[in-house]
């Protein structure tokens, strides 16, 4: 494992300013530009809000092994990133600071900068609680199909997502097993069993996470359909766990 090195080691520029939010402040000077942060001074973290109010926190997080500095862009209702990203050019990171600050849509933020990249997580300005799971199941796609060495995992990904019993869920995902909530985030209500696909080649239908096996399958799409068979009856629209 690398060993930590002292933050004002590796980042002198920015202990020279203080703090990461005021080495910010100063890029985006250069740029032209100015930045408030809403979090406290650190050499290794810095957030910043935004004028559209269902927006969360910008957080920007230096690295402490290497130089290098990560960016998350949260969405106000569950805290989940909607966009990321890893940069080593702090004048790029200010750029996306600014896009995120002053409501620009997220492709425009993913354009501010070669390395922001999206999560495949949509807004949802009122908090719906059926479009945040349509925004997580969003996700999962997007993750699944960025995954080229896991094409079974995305073939059940897309199976489930295609019956709706399941797709009318709020889905979550936990060391590749698939699982389903009748609530959203934070406040989670497991419902039904879950499902993995596995290394031996098959999926697995599981009454609970790790838990012993209650079908075995050779196409993801029967595993859905086994799960919908273990469903309790009368589930309803997704409701909200805040």
């Amino acid at each position: 494992m690398a060993e930590r090195t002292d933050p004002a080691l590796l980042y002198p520029d920015i202990a020279a300013h203080g703090s990461l939010g005021a080495a910010l402040r100063a890029a985006a000077e250069v740029e032209g530009f100015s930045l408030r942060e809403t979090g406290e001074a650190s050499l290794l973290r810095a957030s910043f809000g935004s004028v559209v109010p269902h927006r969360g926190s910008l957080v920007v997080s230096g690295w402490a092994i290497e130089r290098r500095w990560s960016l998350r862009g949260e969405e106000s209702v569950q805290g989940l990133a909607l966009v990321e990203g890893e940069s080593r050019d702090l004048a790029q990171v200010a750029r996306v600071v600014r896009a995120w600050r002053d409501g620009v849509e997220l492709d425009g933020v993913c354009r501010a900068a070669p390395f922001v990249e999206p999560t495949g997580r949509f807004e949802v300005p009122d908090g719906d609680p059926v479009l945040l799971a349509e925004s997580e199941w969003r996700h999962l796609r997007f993750e699944a199909a960025s995954k080229p060495t896991s094409p079974r995992y995305r073939e059940l990904i897309e199976a489930a997502y295609a019956e709706p019993v399941l797709r009318g869920l709020y889905p979550f995902t936990s060391h590749g097993t698939l699982r389903f909530s009748s609530t959203t985030r934070p406040r989670l209500s497991l419902v039904g069993p879950c499902l993995s696909a596995y290394s031996g080649g098959r999926f697995m239908l599981m009454a609970v996470y790790m838990g012993s096996s209650l079908a075995e399958t050779d196409t993801a799409a029967e595993a859905v359909a086994a799960a919908v068979r273990h469903m309790p009856p009368g589930i309803g629209p997704v409701t909200s766990g805040v």
